[in-house]
Parts: C-alpha cells; sequence; structure tokens
C-alpha cells in the first residue's frame, strides 16, 4: 500500500509515497537522510524587481559605477508544503511540514554598473507538522528555529542599460550547507549551485524578468520521490504606477522540475501577485513589498498558498534628464541645473534665474516690491508684496474680511467672509433668529412655530420637554406631572397598568360598554410597544360566592377581555388569559371597598424582546 496526495487545482502540498511493503509491529521513522532544502522560493537579490525572478542588471544610480549597498529583509510563509495523503483516496494523513516561516537577511553589492554580488541567510522562524504515520514509518516534523543554507550569487551585466527594454546577463548562485544534516528540512548537507541566464527590461509603465538555470544538487529519494538535478526557471512582469512610477503591481510564475525522471510529485509551479512601494518623496531609497499566491503542483516544497512580505533599502536608479530645470539649456552648459534660468553670455550666469533682491523667490522683474519680502498675488501690483494686515486674527486679511475687527470663519459670501457666525445660544445648530425656543436645545424644523424646539417622540402633540411621558402618547393636561400621560393606561417593566376598571355585568364576563374607551386604549398602547410579545390578561374576584364558582367567573372574565382586545387589532399570539378567583387579592376581602379593588382584570408581562433586538433597525 502507498500514500500519495492525489493532484488537486490549487493543491500545491507535496505528494509522497509511503513504503509498499506490510508495515512492522512499530513504526520506523523516516526523514531526509542527507537534509532536504524544501522550501521551492528562491528570493530575488535585493536591489531587483520581482520578488522570486532575478533581473539581469546590477542597479547603481551613480553615473560613475561607485559601489551601490542594497539591502532586503524578507518573510517568506508556505502552508502545507509537505503533505502524506493515501495513494488513490483522499485521506489525509497529516501535514510532515504544514506550516514553514524563514527571514531572509538579503545583501547585494553593485559594483561599476555591471557586476553584482548578492548573499542570502535565510532563517527558519517557525517550523510545524503533524508528524505523521503510514504503513509502518513515521515522519517526524520539525519544530523550533533553524538556519537554512547560505546562498552566494553573483551577476555579469550583459547586453542592455538599466532603462532598455531587453537586457542580458549571466550568473548564477551557490548555496553552502549551514543547515542541512539528516531530518532537516531547510537545507542539504552538500554544496549546490545553480548557473543561470537572465533577460529583462523596462519601458515607461512596465517592466519584466525571466531567468532560466540548472540546480546541480546531488540525487537522493525521499518517501519514494526522485530529487536531484533540476530545471529551474520564472518569469515576472510589472506595472510601474503613479506619476514616478514608484508603485508595482505584478504576476510571477516559477517552475521547478527533476530532470533525470520527471513526474508530477516533484514538479513545482507556484504564482505570486505582488505590490512593491517606493515611500515618497523623501524616503524614495525605501521600499516596501507583499506578494501572495498559490501553487499549482503536487511537487515536493510546492505549498498550496505562499505569502511574501519585504522592507528593502534600494537606492533608486533614475533616469538622465538632459535638461533637468527645463529651462531650455542643456545640462552641461547650464551653470544652475536645477533652477530654471535664462541664457546669459557668461558661463557663470547662463540658465540661471535673474536677480531676486529680496529673495523671496520672486525675480525683480516680476516683484512689485523686489526690496522686500512678500507673497505671492494675482494682482501684479501685489505680487511679491508682503501680506496686508488682519487685526483681529482670524486668518483672514483684512482687505477681504467684511468683519476685519471680529474675528470669524471663511464664507463664499464676500459681506459674510470673515465675520463671525449668529448667535445660536442653545447650540442646537438653528440660530436664534429662527429658534422658536432659542433657550431649549430642539430640532430643526421646517415650520417656523417648533424649528429648534425639542420633538415628540410619542406623537400626542405635547413637546418632550413638556411631557411627563414622553414615550407614550397621552393627553394634555394642566398638571406638569400627567401632561401628555395616557389617562387609564400606564406601561411599566412588569405590568400594563389600567387606572380604571373594566367593568362587566353582575356574575357574567359581558363586558359593559362603559369599559370601551378603556379597552381601546390598552390595545392602543400594546400597538405601540411592539418589544412586548406575551402578555397575561388575569381576571379576579372576591372570595363570596366560593372558590370554584369564582375561579370559573375570573376566567371567562379573563377570556372576554382577551377577545376584546384581539377585536381591536392586538395578535392574538401575544395574549393569554388565566383566572385566579379570589386567590391573589390585593386588598382587605373584610371590606366592600377592599373587595371591590379585588374585583379586577390586569395585563401582566410575561414576555418582552431582549434590549438589542428592540434596537435592531
Amino acid at each position: 500500500m502507498r500514500a500519495h496526495f492525489p493532484p488537486r487545482w490549487f493543491c500545491g502540498a507535496a505528494v509522497l509515497a509511503a513504503a509498499a511493503w506490510a508495515a512492522p509491529a512499530s513504526a520506523q521513522e523516516a526523514g531526509p537522510a542527507r537534509g532536504l532544502a524544501l522550501n521551492r522560493f528562491n528570493p530575488a537579490p535585493a536591489g531587483d524587481r520581482m520578488f522570486s525572478v532575478p533581473s539581469p542588471y546590477a542597479a547603481s544610480p551613480h553615473q560613475d559605477g561607485s559601489p551601490t549597498l542594497h539591502l532586503a529583509l524578507l518573510g517568506d510563509y508556505a502552508h502545507n508544503p509537505l503533505v502524506l495523503t493515501r495513494v488513490g483516496t483522499d485521506d489525509h494523513l497529516g501535514a510532515i511540514v504544514g506550516h514553514q516561516l524563514f527571514l531572509h537577511f538579503n545583501a547585494s553589492l553593485s559594483l561599476w554598473d555591471r557586476l553584482h554580488i548578492n548573499v542570502d541567510a535565510p532563517l527558519a522562524v517557525l517550523q510545524e507538522g503533524d508528524s505523521p504515520a503510514a504503513e509502518g514509518l513515521s515522519f517526524a516534523s520539525p519544530s523550533g528555529a533553524q538556519f537554512g543554507d547560505l546562498r552566494v550569487g553573483l551577476r555579469l551585466r550583459l547586453v542592455g542599460e538599466y532603462f532598455d527594454p531587453f537586457q542580458l546577463a549571466v550568473g548564477g548562485f551557490v548555496w553552502f550547507p549551514t543547515g542541512g544534516g539528516e531530518g532537516s528540512f531547510v537545507g542539504e548537507d552538500s554544496v549546490r549551485g545553480m548557473p543561470q541566464l537572465i533577460a529583462g527590461g523596462r519601458i515607461p509603465g512596465f517592466v519584466w524578468s525571466a531567468a532560466a538555470g540548472v540546480d546541480l544538487r546531488p540525487a537522493q529519494t525521499f518517501a519514494q520521490v526522485r530529487q536531484g538535478l533540476m530545471f529551474n526557471g520564472g518569469a515576472g512582469v510589472g506595472l510601474l504606477l503613479l506619476p514616478e512610477e514608484q508603485l508595482q503591481i505584478g504576476p510571477e510564475v516559477t517552475v521547478s522540475t527533476v530532470l533525470e525522471e520527471p513526474e508530477a510529485r516533484n514538479t513545482n509551479v507556484e504564482a505570486l501577485l505582488g505590490v512593491r512601494y517606493r515611500f515618497a518623496p523623501t524616503l524614495r531609497d525605501f521600499e516596501l513589498g507583499v506578494a501572495a499566491g498559490p501553487g499549482f503542483t503536487s511537487g515536493i516544497g510546492t505549498p498550496d498558498f505562499r505569502a511574501i512580505a519585504m522592507l528593502a533599502y534600494s537606492p533608486e536608479v533614475r533616469r538622465e534628464d538632459p535638461d533637468r530645470d527645463k529651462d531650455g539649456i542643456a545640462n552641461e552648459q547650464d551653470a544652475c541645473p536645477d533652477v530654471p534660468g535664462v541664457r546669459d553670455d557668461d558661463p557663470k550666469k547662463n540658465g540661471c534665474p535673474p536677480s531676486d533682491r529680496d529673495e523671496d523667490g520672486f525675480l525683480d522683474r516680476v516683484d512689485a516690491c523686489p526690496d522686500t519680502a512678500g507673497i505671492a498675488n494675482d494682482d501684479p501690483k501685489k505680487h511679491g508684496c508682503p501680506p496686508p494686515g488682519d487685526r483681529d486674527k482670524d486668518g483672514i486679511t483684512d482687505d477681504v474680511d467684511a468683519c476685519p475687527e471680529e474675528a470669524g470663519p471663511s464664507n463664499e459670501d464676500p459681506k459674510k467672509h470673515g465675520c463671525p457666525p449668529p448667535p445660536d445660544k442653545d447650540g442646537d445648530g438653528v440660530i436664534d433668529a429662527e429658534d422658536a425656543c432659542p433657550e431649549i436645545p430642539g430640532l430643526r424644523t421646517s415650520d417656523p412655530a417648533t424649528n429648534g424646539c425639542p420633538g415628540d417622540r410619542d406623537g400626542d402633540t405635547v413637546r418632550d420637554d413638556q411631557d411627563a411621558c414622553p414615550d407614550e402618547k397621552g393627553k394634555p393636561n394642566s398638571d406638569p406631572a400627567k401632561n401628555g400621560c395616557p389617562v387609564a393606561v400606564r406601561v411599566t417593566e412588569q405590568e400594563i397598568v389600567i387606572l380604571q376598571q373594566v367593568q362587566f355585568d353582575t356574575g357574567k364576563a359581558t363586558i359593559k360598554k362603559a369599559s370601551d374607551e378603556l379597552l381601546e386604549e390598552v390595545a392602543g398602547v400594546l400597538k405601540e410597544h411592539p418589544e412586548i410579545t406575551k402578555i397575561e390578561v388575569q381576571g379576579h374576584t372576591d372570595p363570596r360566592g366560593g372558590r370554584a364558582y369564582n375561579i370559573k367567573l375570573s376566567q371567562a372574565r379573563a377570556e372576554s377581555v382577551m377577545k376584546a382586545l384581539v377585536q381591536r387589532g392586538v395578535e392574538a399570539d401575544r395574549l393569554a388569559s388565566k383566572g385566579y378567583g379570589p386567590d391573589v387579592p390585593i386588598a382587605d376581602n373584610d371590606t366592600d371597598e377592599g373587595r371591590q379593588q379585588n374585583r379586577r382584570v390586569q395585563f401582566k408581562i410575561l414576555e418582552k424582546k431582549p434590549k438589542q433586538q428592540q434596537e435592531a433597525p
């Protein structure tokens, strides 16, 4: 029986085969005998334009070709680069390496604008897996930090300059076994090398690179997958955006496969979509980049997802402009090549600006006040002259300030520009001249009689600041404690309280006509409070006539009231009825007054929506 990871689109995990022989009694530990450089991501040298594909140039901003140093700190995360599954099925037996995170310390030196030297020191800071076992073999997953193989690169530019559309170079890398050893997944125990042919180019708004080489490494077999001499190639393009091309966006693809016995399990194809940005304008030599993408094959070391983050110091190479100050005088003839000027027969003044005696940046020939430093002005008679005064210190000069003695904000209306805003004593955004309640914060309305006055939340025509029950509809009342409150019904946390009794025919459940208005008000309150989802309509009696009789009578009366509320538009599923008879007195049954109080109907709140649901839109 063999185990493998079946190929899947965007799978990218390793395809492994466990032992084909019968399983022994106890699992044997299996791992790369000489170490295995699992990571298929080779960072491009610092100073290059791509994340994984080298560039053909030796970048240097110095015209004399003096040495230029490039530095980069790059993080490389791979998810599931080595996974064990069973042959012929999708059974996932576990990840030998499920997470692998490297930090690359990358430095390059460009010499004579032609030779490029690179050193990359990888450090695996995260290695995790499931240590899976299959068919008598157990695969120990790595853990902890570990140095990878040190990489040294050399590149020679043959054809093309930095800004040419086609460039060609030869180069290569050598890996030294600083991270190898038995069981290692970050390096191998022998020196490896990879000669390369590199092409690329750049035109305004676009850059490209392509590279191909042969990875020379000793052959070995891990989990029945052949490793050894490999073809390694890649290509990438980038769109250069923003006015000074400091933003680069584009894809990259890398491919590698074993040349001796190529198959799906030792072929790797990955893609990245990357973004790089040069900080502008003062930190253009610093660059930030991120990239991410999937693996497309099941080769060893191919993750199902890879993510890259980079911070680099790379001095920017800029196109040489033959007339930097755009004054029509070539740099080599311009005595002031970075400042626009005028032609002059004197070579020491040719291309330099005319005189500016007050050094305010305005040439004397257009400066209305050539001996006094000033500011720009569209009026030629004021151009270069000091600004007028600002007596009220509001930032608006007196010559355009409609209220030069009173500080105020800008205004498109010249008659109000620099003037203080109209007064608004209550701070409600409605100026006093338009505020019907200038001393009380309120709301803006189209009605002059209510504009700037408090609102009326319950819509009962009694203003909130005068409404003793602002959330319950009521009626005006000369008593401030009752103004705007319901006449007969109040809502508390536990009950809808009625201030009058529901009247019934003696000894019957028939509701008297006199209680219609009261029940209309109860129904209205229930409609205004949809958060109350369950009400128990309770019937109560005094003890006269016997308990059994009174229980039945009180139940019938509760049901009559519930039916009356349903007839008035209250949903039946919000109501329940129960007759308590004489069991729950609220007054002394030994007096007529007490017995009258005990003969009652109550509306107890059983259920309410939670507060967050009440507030939900």
